[in-house]
Parts: C-alpha cells; sequence; structure tokens
C-alpha cells in the first residue's frame, strides 16, 4: 500500500491509509457509485415532502463481526461520531434538529430548514467517511481512538497477526451479506473473493517493486513514476490506473504558532512556492502530472485558477523576500514535517524547505515516518515543544470535490478545524452558502469566492496533481477503478 497502517480509527484521522483499512471492515449506510451517484448500502431512504424528515431504513441480515445484529442506535451513535470531526459532517449537524433511532431497523433525521447535501453527506466516500460501528465503540469520544476494530464489513481486522507499521492481515467476514447489485467505487455488492488479504509494508520502493515481479506480492498500489517504465515492460504485470481524479499534493501550515500564525509570513511562503519545482521532484515525468490551481481539482465543475497565478507561473520569489523583510520575521524556525519512508511526501518537503530558505525564512526539516506525522500533526504545542510548522500529504482528487468536502477550507479552528486549525468564521459563512445554493452557477459563483478567500488566507497550498497508475499481477483480477479508493470485494486471484 501507499504507507504502512498504524492509527487504526477512520474517525479521528483523515490519513487515506487509515479510511482503506476502514473500508475493509466497516460498512456504510450509503455509498456513491461510479457515477457519483447515492446508492444504498446498508440501508434504504425516504425523505418527507418537506424534505425536513429523511428516514433510513437497515437491509435485513447485517451482523457485527462479534455476532450481535446491527441496530438504528448504534448507526445514530455512529453518525453522531462522525459528525463532531468531519467537516461535511459537522455541516450537516449543525442543520439537524435531532437524529434517533425510532425502532431497532429505522433512523429518523430531523432537519432545521431543507439541506440538499444530506445523502451525499453520508455517502461520501472519501476523508473522514461516516463508518457504522457498535453502539459501544461509537460512543468513545471523538478524539481518542476506538479501543476494538469490530465492524459489520466485508473482511475482519486480524488483531493477533496486526504488526503495526509491519503488516495488516484481514480475513473474509463469512457473515456478511453482500448487496445483489453489482459492485461500483464504494456501492452495490461487497462479494469477497479471497479469503484472505495482507497488506505488507515495504519502504523501500525497489524492494516493492523485486517482490512483485517475483510474486512475493501481487500489488502495488503507488510506485514511483521513474520505476514505471520497467513495470510496463514486464509481461506479467498490468499496469494501470485506480484513480479517476487524480493525486493532488499539498502543504498546510500551522496557523497557531510563529511564524504561520502571521497572514504576510503566511503569504511569503505561498509566493515563493514554484508548483513546478514541486511536482519535477515529486514525479519528474511531465507524462504524469499537471500544474493547477483549481482547489477543488482540476477538470472539475468547480474548476477554477483564480489566486494561483504565482503558484502556476513560479513567479512570486521576489514579491515573497520583500513580504518577509516588511514583515518583521524574528527568525521564528520553520519546522517542516518530512514523510521519511514516502518518496512523494518527502519530496514536497525538500523543495518546499529551499523555496522558503531562498525567500528569507530559517527552515528546519524534521525527517519522520509518515505514520508519526499522522499522530503528530494533531499535537498542538509550538513547534519548539514537539509541535509544527507545516506538514505534506495528498489529497485524492475526490477528497477536495467542493466546499463541503475539501477538509482544508474547514475554517472551524483550534477545537472543531482540520490539523492546522484554520480559524476563519468568514469561510465558514461561506460554505454555508455553498450548502444552500441548488443552482449549479450558484455553487461556482460561491466556489469562486471561496477560492479567492482561500488563497487570500493560505488556507492551504495545493501542489498541481499526478497521475500514477497502480500495478498488479495478471493473476489479480477484478480490482475496482475510480474513486481513489483501493477496495479488495470482487477482487480474485488465480492459483
Amino acid at each position: 500500500m501507499h504507507s504502512s497502517l498504524r492509527l487504526l480509527d477512520p474517525i479521528i484521522t483523515t490519513a487515506q491509509i487509515t479510511r482503506d483499512h476502514g473500508y475493509m471492515i466497516y460498512d456504510t449506510l450509503l455509498a456513491m457509485d461510479s457515477n457519483m451517484k447515492v446508492r444504498p448500502q446498508m440501508a434504504d431512504w425516504k425523505v418527507s415532502d418537506d424534505r425536513l424528515t429523511y428516514t433510513f431504513t437497515l437491509r435485513d441480515g447485517m451482523k457485527w463481526q462479534d455476532g450481535p445484529p446491527v441496530t438504528a442506535e448504534d448507526c445514530v451513535a455512529s453518525l453522531k461520531r462522525w459528525g463532531q470531526r468531519d467537516s461535511m459532517g459537522q455541516m450537516l449537524m449543525d442543520i439537524t434538529a435531532s437524529i434517533e433511532a425510532t425502532d431497532a431497523k429505522t433512523i429518523t433525521l430531523r432537519l432545521k430548514e431543507p439541506y440538499a447535501q444530506v445523502l451525499e453527506s453520508i455517502a461520501k466516500p472519501s476523508q473522514n467517511v461516516p463508518f457504522m460501528m457498535p453502539k459501544r465503540l461509537a460512543e468513545t469520544s471523538a478524539d481518542k481512538p476506538v479501543p476494538e476494530q469490530i465492524g459489520s464489513g466485508p473482511f475482519r481486522f486480524v488483531t493477533s497477526e496486526f504488526q503495526p507499521g509491519v503488516k495488516a492481515v484481514y480475513e473474509k467476514n463469512l457473515q456478511y451479506v453482500p448487496r445483489q447489485e453489482s459492485a461500483s467505487w464504494t456501492a452495490g455488492g461487497k462479494v469477497v473473493k479471497v479469503d484472505r488479504v495482507e497488506w505488507v509494508t515495504m519502504p523501500d520502493t525497489q524492494t516493492a517493486v523485486n517482490a512483485l515481479q517475483s510474486g512475493e506480492i501481487d500489488m502495488l498500489e503507488a510506485p514511483l513514476a521513474d520505476l514505471l517504465p520497467v513495470l510496463q515492460a514486464d509481461s506479467d504485470l498490468v499496469v494501470s490506473s485506480l484513480n479517476e481524479f487524480g493525486s493532488l499534493p499539498y502543504g498546510r501550515m500551522n496557523f497557531l504558532y510563529p511564524p504561520f500564525d502571521n497572514p504576510k509570513l503566511r503569504r511569503a511562503a505561498f509566493l515563493a512556492i514554484n508548483q513546478k519545482d514541486v511536482l519535477d521532484a515529486v514525479i519528474g515525468n511531465p507524462k504524469y502530472y499537471k500544474l493547477c490551481g483549481a482547489i477543488f481539482g482540476c477538470g472539475t465543475p468547480l474548476a477554477f485558477d483564480g489566486g494561483s497565478e504565482t503558484l502556476v507561473q513560479g513567479n512570486g520569489m521576489a514579491a515573497a523576500k520583500k513580504l518577509v523583510a516588511e514583515s518583521g520575521y524574528d527568525g521564528s524556525p520553520v519546522v517542516l514535517m518530512g514523510a521519511s519512508d514516502i518518496p512523494v511526501l518527502m519530496a514536497q518537503a525538500t523543495v518546499v524547505a529551499q523555496s522558503l530558505r531562498t525567500a528569507g525564512f530559517k527552515v528546519e526539516i524534521q525527517s519522520l515516518d509518515w505514520q508519526t506525522i499522522i499522530g503528530r500533526r494533531a499535537v498542538q504545542r509550538p513547534p519548539k515543544d514537539g509541535g509544527w510548522s507545516m506538514f505534506f500529504s495528498v489529497f485524492a482528487g475526490v477528497d477536495v470535490l467542493d466546499p463541503l468536502v475539501n477538509v482544508a477550507i474547514n475554517g472551524r479552528g483550534r477545537s472543531n478545524g482540520w490539523f492546522g486549525w484554520y480559524d476563519d468564521p468568514g469561510m465558514e459563512k461561506l460554505r454555508g452558502e455553498y450548502s444552500r445554493a441548488v443552482a449549479l452557477d450558484e455553487q461556482k459563483r460561491i466556489a469562486r469566492e471561496i477560492q479567492t478567500r482561500a488563497y487570500d488566507q493560505v488556507a492551504f497550498i495545493p501542489f498541481g496533481r499526478f497521475d500514477v497508475p497502480s500495478v498488479w499481477r495478471k493473476s489479480i483480477r477484478g480490482l475496482l477503478p475510480g474513486a481513489a479508493v483501493p477496495v479488495f470485494w470482487n477482487v480474485e486471484k488465480a492459483d
């Protein structure tokens, strides 16, 4: 996989590897198909004529992996916990009057006013996915990890074989009853056709490639672009993209402490960065990357380049130096967290460090493995006390498609915001306006205002888009392309 696995609770982190783990063992009330249409998954739904009441009815045959049946009370507790952490869930809960289990199979959600994004929120395929958990686990505080990994999904987690950062093992959940529809993205019948799936960590990509070619492993999710010619020449391998919306690398600053609590210095850092420099280091081959300043994804309905000119053109360094000089920057060190075990993340940190130094910042790169960064980025202490100034990661394109799902523009600050704790009531007002807009033209207008504000405040710094395919042996069939979520139901392995 693209990363090792240590954090297991997909509600307390937006790490994609933890999301991927969630899809193995948990299920969702609703799901998204390959046409981006909301489909029933654990439940069907009805909407009242006034669009204020949504009624979800659980399907028959669902059990938790430790035996008890799935109940509406379990799902209500799961939705409430998710709604505390997820950017889109928070917006939904703001407008929710009540959510309750009206009987063992019925969940009733009542709104304060009509809201166009109810079903899309509950069906969202990425970031903090609203996975369903048993009530006893879902009642865990939303800032603490659940103590057990018990779901109702297609696989069960083999706790006894879990080696954090080394190996994760999943076995077919023999109690799982899949839907009858064909599998599509995260929707439809999650039919498991293998007995066991192992995620083995191999930080060195060349070692992983050798293991793939020898048959020691069956799939490599994220090979380095410069190794693709070798892989494409191997007749035993399939090289193909499973990610329709691409991957979007980015940097995120810490708004709580110097130097990036100062908007002038955030802006200076933004001006110093050149997307092409970053993408050349991350991917190298222009065949696999694209310069793009659209914070809601390149080529999407809300795509807009406004505000990104210096990023894309790479001509902001002189202005960056001027802002640093004018700001009274006192030399507070910029602590960048670089993921030593994920080359595409470490490359981002290395290039940005050099750009910031050229602009006049004092910079320190701290090389850590990605799972350590995932934990440390939640720390709200100053950089000198174990905190940080900036981290780097990659969004899947589906993670940023609109202002509600894009967690990096959540402006709820220290208490309810995302790591970095961007605090902007004006942004929250605009996101609220977007959530109530129905017509696409109105959504586009608001999305452009949001992008302009996000760049002005430097909510995050997008580095463009890259599209690097996955690779697997021809003995593997049935991998589902689509929403950048690698799923292992529907997959077969030939003898």
